[in-house]
């Protein structure tokens, strides 16, 4: 699921004709065929999916939003479209691919954090149980990194929470890098068993959630996130291969309402006690989100450009996009180094004292986090192009064309 709130106060038919696979995953590779390389549709997604979860993590009591939209399951199903397009290539060139794109711009991050840590004086072997060998785990996400809940003081640069804050977000890279891993095989299983292959990965959560397995603590985390979410990613194969598009829309809006309800029954002993938060209950969040992903896939119009009424989101929505693994590596860190901006500019008359309501909205910590995401875009947000192997560009808020140049907007 995702992190705790950091706030104080994750036989088939024919591919349907004239489908567009679409960008769908974190790292944005696209494979489509219209000259902008783009399905909107999916664009959009993305787009809602990480400001949703922005936002979760910088507002407080707004917990329910996770009922709302499901942003990982969203992700998950999206990649897993995008990865099914993809291993139409032979697959030791695509996961190759998919690697660099995802590792260049973590190792920029991980070593980030991982100087702040070593320089407040902590070390790996301070954690029961890890070693200075795990430490590579921050670069190798095949499992969950060493990092402290605590370090520091709350008088210092940033409060002492921040490290838990920066490394917990990694299980949705983690969890990521083994969907991508696993995608030849678990794609194999679709094509000869779609529904079961579907299926099977709720099907584990019910042991797992019961109790009837014990896991070791090694993989408890990363099972457990495949049991929860596996479904999402194979739904993205059935949304490519055109499966999904075969089953009658009106039998999909009263399925996924039926998955959902389900999910809902699943938690509500607990859902409660939790603040309606799906991030903070096991089990029923994969069904709920699997629903929800598999009406918003039905529905999937393919868009080469967005529509009239919303096409002024472009060039946000784009650019989003173009730096969606910045954006979900960064915006935790950066969300502390905001919270101590605005504690120091309480030192401030002028501002302390005239605009009181200003410094106490948690809007400002929203927008300053998202001026220091630019800082990190001009910074270091490049990595990104040259790991896809474009020319990298600081302020990608556009589609460059075939000649690398900015493409002008299509009239429609």
């Amino acid at each position: 699921m995702e992190k705790p709130r950091v706030s104080t106060n994750p036989e088939l038919p024919a591919t349907a004709p004239g489908r567009a696979a679409g960008p769908g995953d974190i790292t944005g590779e696209t494979t489509a065929p219209d000259p902008s390389g783009r399905d909107r549709y999916l664009d959009l997604l993305r787009a809602i999916a990480l400001l949703r979860i922005m936002a979760y993590h910088t507002f407080s009591g707004v917990a329910w939003i996770t009922l709302v939209f499901p942003s990982m399951g969203v992700m998950f199903a999206l990649a897993g479209s995008l990865m099914a397009r993809s291993l139409e290539r032979p697959a030791l060139g695509v996961l190759k691919s998919r690697t660099r794109r995802l590792l260049l711009p973590l190792w920029i991050y991980s070593a980030t954090v991982v100087l702040l840590l070593l320089g407040e004086g902590w070390t790996p072997d301070q954690e029961e149980g890890r070693s200075w060998l795990e430490m590579l785990l921050w670069f190798i996400p095949l499992g969950d990194p060493p990092y402290p809940d605590t370090v520091g003081s709350d008088d210092g640069l940033l409060d002492s929470n921040w490290a838990h804050e920066a490394g917990v977000i990694l299980w949705y890279i983690r969890a990521y890098f083994w969907f991508m891993l696993l995608s030849p095989l678990l794609l194999a299983a679709f094509r000869r068993l779609p529904w079961i292959t579907l299926a099977a990965p709720l099907g584990l959560l019910v042991p797992i959630v019961a109790g009837w397995v014990e896991l070791p603590t090694w993989a408890e985390s990363g099972i457990s996130d495949f049991a929860t979410f596996g479904s999402c990613w194979v739904l993205g194969f059935a949304h490519y291969s055109g499966l999904l598009r075969t089953i009658p829309i009106w039998t999909v809006f009263s399925a996924g309402p039926v998955m959902m309800a389900l999910g809902l029954l699943w938690v509500a002993p607990e859902l409660e006690e939790a603040a309606w938060d799906l991030n903070n209950v096991s089990g029923g969040g994969g069904l709920w989100a699997l629903g929800f992903s598999a009406m918003l896939l039905r529905v999937s119009p393919s868009w080469k450009s967005l529509p009239r009424p919303i096409r002024f989101l472009d060039k946000p929505v784009t650019l989003i996009n173009n730096r969606a693994v910045t954006i979900y590596l960064w915006h935790t860190l950066l969300l502390s180094f905001t919270y101590t901006i605005v504690d120091l500019l309480w030192n401030f008359d002028l501002i302390g004292e005239n605009l009181p309501w200003l410094l106490d909205s948690q809007w400002t910590i929203f927008v300053g986090m998202w001026l220091l995401l630019a800082i990190v875009f001009l910074a270091v947000g490049w990595v990104e192009d040259v790991a896809a192997k474009r020319r990298p560009r600081l302020w990608p808020d556009s589609e460059p064309n075939r000649s690398g140049r900015p493409a002008r907007a299509r009239a429609t």
